[in-house]
């Protein structure tokens, strides 16, 4: 797939929590396809001690205004310096990369995020709605601050929350969940992004139960294109660029 570098204009730098916040870009000509699961190498020029580029999955697409939006976790300075963009500003992306959630076979998907892990789950399930599947959405963090704009899924399919601490939605991890620990022989597929912890255990239910399972990782990928191999994860098929070959695996084909 065509890849393009571009300065975007940040359009709206939404604060959701502490946290978490939202850019909005737009974009100076019109926007490829953009497929659920692709990401963006993000240049931090208002940084002085961020020297690579920051990959962020794409989190929404309006090719209607030719806005893509990405969802971002305050961790660091590359981070924070993002988070103190304005309306204006001009932002360099490398996009899209990256390959993307394959369509399921059965028509029931579990769509499982944790944390800003929740970010390529947007564009999954208006995908799976439109496609006529029948997407549910299980969002998982440690506190209700983790929990990040629920309400864009609800037009999409069901939504359901968990929190360590039980600040919002059922008490637990997202194994944990009702949902997921009663119902998960339903769904003919499950996709997951979040801490890897979470992702393993979820890996782990889908792999003794025998339904197909896509994790997206979250791995350093300093460079977006396979030369850098700082991104390297080792499958069956030998080691794999998560930049290229990723940033979603099929589960079963991961050591």
């Amino acid at each position: 797939m065509k890849k393009f570098i571009h300065d975007f204009e940040v359009t709206h730098n939404h604060h959701i929590t502490d946290d978490y916040f939202a850019i909005y870009l737009k974009c100076p000509v019109a926007l490829p396809q953009i497929l659920p699961g692709q990401f963006a190498e993000v240049l931090v020029s208002n940084s002085t001690t961020t020297y690579l580029r920051r990959p962020f999955s794409i989190y929404d697409v309006d090719y209607q205004k030719n806005v893509l939006c990405l969802l971002i976790k305050k961790v660091g300075d590359g981070t924070s310096a993002l988070s103190k963009l304005k309306q204006g500003d001009i932002l360099n992306l490398i996009y899209p990369l990256g390959n993307s959630f394959s369509l399921p076979e059965g028509k029931k998907a579990l769509l499982i995020g944790g944390g800003v892990g929740i970010a390529p789950m947007l564009l999954l399930a208006k995908l799976l709605h439109e496609k006529g599947y029948k997407p549910d959405v299980l969002i998982g963090g440690r506190t209700s601050n983790d929990i990040v704009e629920p309400e864009k899924y609800k037009p999409f399919g069901e939504v359901f929350i968990t929190t360590d601490d039980g600040s919002a939605g059922e008490k637990g991890m997202v194994t944990q969940h009702s949902l997921f620990s009663e119902n998960v022989k339903e769904y003919s597929v499950i996709y997951a992004c979040g801490p890897d912890p979470m992702m393993k255990a979820v890996a782990k239910v889908a792999a003794s139960l025998e339904i197909p399972c896509e994790i997206s990782l979250e791995n350093t990928m300093a460079c977006g294109i396979g030369a850098c191999l700082c991104c390297v994860v080792e499958t069956i098929d030998g080691n794999k660029t998560t930049c290229i070959e990723g940033p979603v695996f099929d589960t079963r084909k991961l050591k």
